[in-house]
């Protein structure tokens, strides 16, 4: 018998892929090589750090020491949040492997360590996946939390991945956009977004995407995965909003791939658009995806955060990977990458002034 939640879903599907509701361009195969060859051959400047991000080391010690009649929020790197709800561990897209890649010997690799080690983790109560890109659903560490997570919550078609990795099918749900599950005091909802799927050449999108909504009980959440703007976010806002703090996708956006990845300023109109009361930016900080310097998007967002005329002030929260916070402690994080920037910025500018001297 074919899965419900396929069922409900084929009217969104052509061929076997499924579809967004605002068709994004661009995802040929000729357009793909062109891509590739850009990687190889243009120039990029400043796309890893030259000096060392800053991680605060946590421990499952330091976990198990957190309050439990708080909400806690930690950025582990690139999307990867833990989070502690109210006692129990939450994972969201979790990747401690060294590569965002499907090769152990290249690919986008890792610009800091992960402030916890994956086999120190504690029990994960939750782990939540928006869509199956290797810098979203890591197999090294999948494998290693299959037999320590009490429930997976995944798109339509990622669950069949996470069975063929060991996770058990009756601890998997599966969730098409818009379909809820209830938890504790609250629930979880599964939205859409603008974007793909795919792992390789004969998969791209058989699997679904999109983003999370966490009712706490007490607060709200809104993880936004990967998505290119559209007016879905309205949408989400309208249905779910307002939101205490909205992960927003903040990085990895070109001109090569507008309809898939959004920029700094559309990053935060998607904010405004779920009615997001805090902002925290995600997609960025630990993997080399595109061809803008690493720190760009997150001093852009800070500098428009800080600029909107005529409107509310932003509440960007930028932790330092690896910190424990609480919602309202976030609001007061320091833009952490702006030394590094500077550093390297400068020390970019020292080496051409040399270049230039050395040919007179």
């Amino acid at each position: 018998m074919e899965d419900p939640a396929i069922q409900k879903i084929k009217q969104r599907q052509s061929k076997g892929k499924f579809l967004n509701s605002e068709p994004v361009s661009g995802r040929t195969i000729k357009k793909t090589l062109q891509i590739f060859l850009r990687f190889l051959t243009e120039k990029r400047i400043n796309t890893e750090p030259s000096s060392q991000i800053p991680v605060v080391p946590l421990t499952a010690n330091q976990l198990e020491q957190l309050p439990e009649d708080q909400l806690f929020i930690i950025k582990l790197g690139h999307s990867s949040l833990l989070l502690k709800v109210y006692g129990e561990i939450w994972l969201i897209d979790p990747v401690f492997g060294e590569r965002a890649s499907p090769f152990a010997f290249m690919g986008p690799k890792r610009f800091h360590p992960t402030p916890i080690d994956l086999k120190t983790l504690p029990f994960i109560d939750r782990v939540l996946i928006s869509h199956n890109h290797y810098d979203h659903l890591d197999k090294t560490t999948i494998r290693a939390l299959a037999n320590r997570v009490g429930r997976f919550y995944v798109p339509v078609g990622v669950d069949q991945t996470l069975i063929k990795w060991g996770g058990e099918p009756g601890k998997i749900s599966c969730f098409n956009w818009w379909q809820e599950e209830k938890i504790q005091d609250g629930f979880i909802a599964f939205t859409p977004t603008r974007h793909f799927s795919g792992r390789g050449l004969s998969d791209a999108d058989k699997t679904l995407w999109g983003a999370w909504v966490i009712e706490t009980g007490r607060e709200r959440l809104y993880f936004s995965g990967d998505s290119g703007y559209f007016a879905g976010f309205a949408n989400v806002g309208e249905k779910y909003g307002p939101f205490d703090l909205a992960f927003i996708e903040t990085g990895a956006y070109d001109s090569d791939w507008p309809d898939v990845h959004m920029t700094p300023e559309q990053s935060l109109q998607a904010y405004r658009d779920v009615r997001g009361l805090r902002m925290m930016p995600i997609h960025n900080g630990t993997f080399d995806l595109a061809f803008h310097p690493w720190y760009e998007p997150m001093e852009r967002i800070f500098q428009l955060a800080k600029r909107q005329p005529g409107s509310q002030p932003v509440p960007l929260c930028t932790p330092v990977f690896g910190e424990a916070h609480t919602l309202e402690s976030l609001t007061h994080t320091k833009p952490w990458w702006q030394p590094l920037m500077a550093k390297q910025q400068q020390s970019k500018l020292a080496d051409a002034k040399t270049q230039k001297n050395s040919k007179r």
